[in-house]
């Protein structure tokens, strides 16, 4: 048995959805989002009262406890719980225009309510005509595949053999709400009930008070020649020049070692910013001033970065140069060998460049130096008190 809650009224009758199995007034029931137990005193139906019900229907039921409930909670047997885990893995029927790229993260609706949720990892795609696993690093429209997924809370859930109707889920896109896959989930990962958050009694707080600042992502976002890393080495330079403690992540260093297992298909840039953001949280929570200059392309991966962080913690900086005049510059001599042919997926070319639609700061770097572009970091640093 599976009640879906989805109205409460001030006498604490539960309005819901009995979604599968039998329900009987003495039934002894677990809310299983809290795990508290209670009993079954009432059904009602149509009006009346009754001693039992079958789903699928919708009912009202009363408890005999007076327990903190809300809509969205599933309540089931005390002997027969769904699960609760923030991973699990998953069929996925992938039906979104732009092909599926594992940890984007997307609007996971289930029956159960609503959190984010990425792929962890693509096992493989499903072939439609005989079902033979092959081997995959995304889907396409239409394509169906078994992965694991990650979820930034956890949800109540049933294995799809154990009960169809409670493993259902929804992905959707972030900004639109559009629909871009349903799923089923095969079940819930051991690792989901075996790790868990150990607390700790240093806090972000005060590693940041024994640096004397206020721990904050800088994240410079632009073209390849835009000016990034010129412009973050300096602003570095500076914060040290001011007993500041910065710490400077560069697109290609990170690709020497932390990254270095990625190339630049859209899967791997998506991969590639999902590292670099964890490992800047990581360093914020250390009391440090990190500074990010990569291209980071995609506005969906940036607003992933932007939401591990405080509103306060987060600033995107644009560096804001046309491709001409990256061209113009090509430091490195990529531009000319991606006109030849002999760097593929180059930002710009063949990979697009989705530039913020609402940045912190702005810098057009073909009106100002990159001196001045440091400076003006600084000083907007310095009028937020950090």
């Amino acid at each position: 048995m599976r009640f879906h809650v989805t109205a409460i009224s001030a006498s604490n009758q539960l309005r819901g959805d009995l979604l599968t199995g039998d329900l009987h007034t003495g039934d002894r029931i677990v809310i299983a989002t809290s795990g508290q137990l209670s009993q079954v005193r009432n059904i009602f139906s149509e009006g009346e009262t009754r001693d039992s019900a079958a789903g699928p229907a919708t009912l009202t039921i009363e408890l005999t406890d007076m327990l903190p409930l809300s809509v969205g909670n599933i309540i089931a047997p005390a002997d027969a719980r769904p699960e609760v885990a923030d991973q699990f893995e998953a069929k996925l029927n992938w039906q979104g225009r732009d092909e599926l790229l594992p940890g984007r993260s997307y609007q996971l609706v289930t029956v159960n309510g609503n959190t984010i949720a990425s792929i962890s990892k693509l096992k493989y795609r499903l072939d439609q005509a005989s079902g033979q696993h092959i081997a995959a690093n995304t889907l396409q429209t239409g394509e169906s595949g078994i992965c694991n997924m990650a979820l930034t809370a956890a949800i109540v859930f049933d294995p799809v053999a154990v009960n169809p109707e409670t493993s259902k889920f929804e992905l959707l896109d972030k900004r639109t709400g559009a629909t871009l896959a349903k799923g089923e989930i095969q079940h819930g990962l051991r690792r989901a009930s075996n790790v868990h958050w150990q607390a700790l009694d240093v806090d972000k707080l005060s590693r940041a008070a024994i640096k004397q600042q206020t721990p904050c992502v800088l994240w410079l976002t632009g073209l390849s020649a835009s000016g990034k890393s010129t412009i973050a080495n300096l602003v570095e330079k500076k914060l040290v020049a001011d007993s500041k403690h910065p710490y400077l992540l560069d697109g290609d260093n990170v690709r020497h070692g932390l990254n270095k297992d990625l190339g630049f298909t859209d899967a791997d840039r998506v991969e590639n910013i999902r590292r670099v953001a964890e490992m800047a949280k990581l360093m914020l929570d250390a009391g440090l001033i990190v500074i990010i200059s990569f291209i980071s392309p995609f506005k969906a991966e940036r607003e992933m970065a932007r939401s591990l962080f405080a509103e306060d913690e987060f600033v995107e900086i644009f560096i804001d140069t046309s491709l001409e005049v990256c061209e113009q510059r090509d430091p490195k001599g990529l531009y000319k060998k991606a006109r030849r042919g002999e760097i593929k997926n180059f930002t710009g070319f063949d990979s697009p460049y989705e530039p913020p639609l609402n940045p912190e700061l702005h810098i057009d770097t073909e009106s100002v130096s990159a001196e001045q572009a440091a400076d003006t970091i600084i000083a907007h640093l310095n009028a937020a008190g950090k």
